[in-house]
């Protein structure tokens, strides 16, 4: 101890900005030499959690935010007007008159990281309502706001002009004050909406932004309409139920996109039976979505995603600039898609299959060999592959099947990665596989020379060479 006691004080703080601070401030007992660094620390992490006894009543629970909160003030009171970078708060049951002292005295001091999650009474389920001063920050440079966050006080005289990271997550939003926040942002770069609790039902929403260049959405509601106006962006990750429509998707410059649309089961039965049902329409408006992701170079799509392409094979659009196409499969979920994604990647490189079971159809029969038909891997043989992987390979004759009929007609394969892990008891040993594998490749193979890897638990186990 006394080694690291003799370190300078911005190397101590440095290093207690590491901790939360309940943590940094309890290195004050350990002697007079640290009783006063926690003023210069210049990152708070506050969570109320390390304050909570579980199993006690309500009383005893009481006196414990009481004491959070006083916690609280005599850290910000012993810092004084010290600069701070970040400032983190997790905490409910609290007085909002004393929060927003917090922030505002953090706000004062140039703060330049803010990370909220904040539940007045967590038994009633009252959110805390952030008020529009806090949006007057010039300094703030990234803001994540949590559970327990509610935004719709904002008016049009909020402006972080520096802002570049802005995550939301689980916050009550309304659609128009949604829009008047990214207005105010004129240097976003990365926007997440994770989980929103919008005011209304059924709404529209615009990501609308000349700065942006990453855009992550997960599970952000069911919306009317979805529209991407972000002419800069670089990178979309976009996870939720499928929307009425996308009227807008300006994404030219965008580089790599992951897509997974979620469906409903009752949605999946209609677009299978009633091809004239209005979700058949929902469905057909993805087709919006993918024409504006068309210069994409790296591509990731879900295997919901997979099927509801296959409603708007006809609109697919040609992704000149794709390199590199993953895709995730299952064995409810169809490949009708398949053949049209292959025949519309004219440069595509590297193909990856995460899982090779699925639904069979009479629609993917050219890109697989689970239905015998005239024509049968006709959408391979134009795709100009180099590289595929195959990951969750299962071990079972059936399977090696498939990775054979790839082998046979994608003409310029030249190495073929086959991940697989033995965990079903019912599938073949690694060392039957290989043994298969390499029969598969010596008989009546119509590819040209190919490296084969077989991978076991993410190391090699095998190599061979396919003529």
């Amino acid at each position: 101890m006394d080694l690291l006691s003799n370190l300078p004080d911005d190397v101590l703080c440095h290093i207690l900005s590491f901790l939360n601070t309940k943590e940094a401030a309890l290195t004050s007992v350990l002697s007079k030499r640290w009783r006063n660094l926690i003023a210069f620390v210049p990152n708070l992490d506050i969570e109320d959690n390390f304050f909570y006894l579980p199993g006690k009543g309500k009383e005893k629970q009481d006196k414990i935010q009481q004491l959070f909160m006083d916690f609280v003030d005599r850290v910000l009171a012993l810092q004084g007007n010290s600069p701070i970078e970040k400032f983190s708060l997790d905490c409910s049951g609290v007085d909002s008159e004393r929060v927003d002292c917090w922030i505002e005295n953090v706000m004062v001091r140039g703060v330049s990281e803010i990370y909220l999650s904040v539940f007045l009474d967590p038994r009633s389920g009252d959110n805390y309502h952030l008020s529009p001063k806090f949006f007057e920050n010039k300094k703030l440079v990234k803001l994540e706001l949590r559970y327990g966050i509610d935004i719709c006080l904002l008016d049009e005289s909020i402006f972080l002009p520096i802002l570049k990271t802005l995550v939301l997550d689980s916050v009550l939003l309304s659609v128009d004050k949604f829009e008047i926040l990214l207005h105010a942002l004129p240097s976003l770069e990365e926007l997440v909406l994770d989980d929103i609790d919008w005011k209304v039902w059924n709404v529209t929403v615009t990501v609308s932004s000349a700065s942006l260049k990453t855009i992550t959405i997960n599970r952000s509601g069911c919306l009317d309409s979805l529209s991407f106006d972000s002419p800069s962006l670089v990178y979309l990750c976009y996870s939720d139920f499928v929307a009425e429509d996308y009227p807008v998707a300006k994404m030219e410059n965008l580089f790599e996109a992951r897509i997974s649309l979620l469906v409903s089961e009752e949605a999946r039965a209609r677009n299978n039976y009633l091809l004239e049902d209005d979700v058949v329409l929902r469905f057909g408006n993805v087709g919006k979505l993918m024409n504006g992701i068309r210069n994409v170079q790296y591509l990731d799509l879900s295997a919901n995603t997979l099927e509801v392409l296959s409603v708007c094979c006809e609109s697919m659009p040609v992704f000149k600039n794709l390199k590199s196409l993953t895709i995730k499969s299952e064995e409810s979920r169809g490949w009708q898609a398949m053949p049209v994604l292959l025949r519309n990647s004219p440069h595509l490189e590297t193909l990856v299959l995460e899982g090779l079971f699925h639904h069979v159809t009479d629609k993917c029969g050219d890109a697989c060999d689970c239905v015998s038909r005239k024509g049968k891997g006709r959408s391979l043989t134009s795709c100009p592959v180099k590289v595929f992987e195959i990951k969750g390979f299962q071990g079972t004759m059936k399977v090696m099947n498939i990775i054979k009929h790839f082998l046979d007609y994608f003409p310029c394969l030249k190495e073929v990665k086959i991940y697989m892990e033995e965990k079903d008891p019912t599938q073949l040993k690694v060392t039957e596989v290989s043994e298969v594998m390499a029969e598969k490749m010596e008989l009546d193979s119509k590819s040209s020379s190919c490296n084969i890897q077989l991978l076991l638990n993410g190391c090699l186990y095998k190599k061979w060479t396919a003529h």
